[in-house]
């Protein structure tokens, strides 16, 4: 049949899920033990979500239950790819994913603190970047009183670490 003969109402709407956190092509996602965990409490309560629908409303049933279909197989793919880090088998005197560093940051004297995490963990409000920005990059295998260069564009960034705890 005809899309033109198709009514509006009958059209069933696509979901549009936004894509989980982005995780570089090619790069394996990490995550702390915490992290997968919150992954799969993440799963529980979608799965959980969608048992509990109302298919009274056959259309709007169908709509959502795509919607929560749709969220879990990204997750499921991040999941089933995800690979944990057991943070006691790093040197604990090296940053590495995991490490929760303090620095202090020349731009402004300022003392920072974050945790080195996974792409789906990263929450810069709860002090939490991802393994993939280029702080944590400049950070990584560094030690206590290493100085970490970071370049943005034409400047220079340099933080000084002062504590590295896993």
């Amino acid at each position: 049949m005809s899309r033109g003969f198709v009514k509006e109402d009958d059209q069933e709407e696509v979901p549009l899920v936004p894509p989980r956190a982005d995780l570089p092509h090619g790069t394996e996602n990490f995550v702390t033990q915490k992290g997968m965990n919150s992954l799969v409490k993440e799963r529980e309560i979608l799965l959980e979500d969608q048992e509990n629908l109302d298919s009274s409303q056959e259309k709007e049933y169908r709509i959502a239950f795509n919607h929560i279909n749709a969220k879990l197989q990204l997750l499921n793919e991040r999941i089933a790819f995800a690979k944990i880090i057991d943070q006691t088998k790093l040197p604990q005197d090296e940053i590495h994913f995991g490490a929760t560093v303090t620095f202090k940051n020349s731009a402004n004297n300022s003392t920072q603190t974050f945790q080195i995490v996974g792409v789906d963990e990263a929450n810069i409000s709860k002090g939490k970047i991802s393994f993939t920005t280029p702080l944590a990059k400049a950070l990584m295998h560094k030690k206590i009183g290493d100085k970490a260069t970071l370049k943005l564009n034409e400047k220079e960034n340099y933080f000084e670490i002062l504590n590295i705890v896993y």
